[in-house]
């Protein structure tokens, strides 16, 4: 059996094979020998040619782990990060067991941080809003595969979503918006190329949509209630500096596992004046 393939590396072959024949590690170990059926291999060799040409292997098998659980993934959702899991350890910090406490998820995507902080903390209150219905419909499949059951999904961009509940407030928010600056060389290059722009970039050299959080957020969080925010790795003092003008407290940035602020946020503070822009 081929474990690897001259047009991809050794990780990624196995990976594949894996999916075509619908086995394990230890299966293709313990058969390593063994030839590959005429349809198994045809199926191989159009995954190993897509990958060759660049597709995000996540999106070649469906899957993507995050959070130490299996999530389904396509096209239609950006590819779940091992630096976004900050954002869940962040938000599980701040949540208290067996409390009914209410967050909110902007732009959802997969649901992968959502999910994961609902099924962390089973008395919390989700509430996951993206304006893709491709992307919420994938959603709510790995809430229902992952037994996820106190998640609401809500279709809109941003705070659109909540238009039917305006006035609900949340003990946090939580978002890992688009921040790549429209036209970044690096939108062309690896896996970015093949994930939806809408998830990756935004206007305002990246910060339109963090900006549009940071102001919105205020009508929504109850007070010494947390915002949290995943950026770029070169935005987090002018998110700080954002946070801090919009009357948030207690803003800081966290550090990523390879050591980057990945995270920034505050507390807000209803006591503070609205700053007048």
């Amino acid at each position: 059996m081929l474990l690897r393939h001259s047009a991809i590396d050794a990780v990624d072959a196995r990976v594949l094979l894996r999916t075509t024949l619908g086995v394990s590690d230890a299966h293709l170990i313990a058969h390593a020998s063994d030839a590959l059926a005429a349809d198994h291999a045809e199926k191989f060799a159009a995954l190993v040619a897509r990958r060759a040409a660049g597709e995000p292997v996540a999106y070649l098998v469906g899957e993507r782990e995050f959070y130490g659980r299996t999530f389904a993934v396509s096209p239609a959702v950006l590819i779940p990060r091992p630096e976004t899991e900050l954002l869940v350890e962040l938000t599980l910090e701040r949540l208290p067991r067996n409390e009914a406490k209410r967050v909110l998820d902007l732009g959802t995507g997969s649901g992968c941080i959502a999910i994961s902080i609902a099924l962390e903390r089973h008395t919390a209150q989700l509430t996951a809003t993206d304006k893709s219905a491709a992307a919420l419909t994938l959603a709510r499949q790995n809430a229902q595969q992952l037994g996820a059951r106190n998640v609401a999904f809500k279709t809109g961009d941003w705070f659109d979503a909540l238009h039917e509940d305006r006035g609900e407030k949340y003990d946090l928010i939580v978002s890992n918006p688009p921040y790549v600056a429209e036209g970044d060389a690096h939108l062309a290059q690896g896996d970015l190329r093949f994930e939806p722009a809408s998830a990756l970039s935004a206007s305002l050299d990246g910060y339109a949509c963090l900006n549009a959080i940071v102001d919105g957020a205020r009508a929504h969080l109850n007070r010494g209630a947390w915002l949290l925010m995943e950026h770029g790795h070169d935005q987090a003092a002018s998110c700080r500096n954002r946070l801090r003008a919009a009357g948030y407290a207690e803003v800081q940035s966290w550090r990523d596992l390879a050591g980057i602020e990945r995270v920034s946020g505050g507390t807000f503070d209803d006591t503070r004046p609205v700053p007048v822009n």
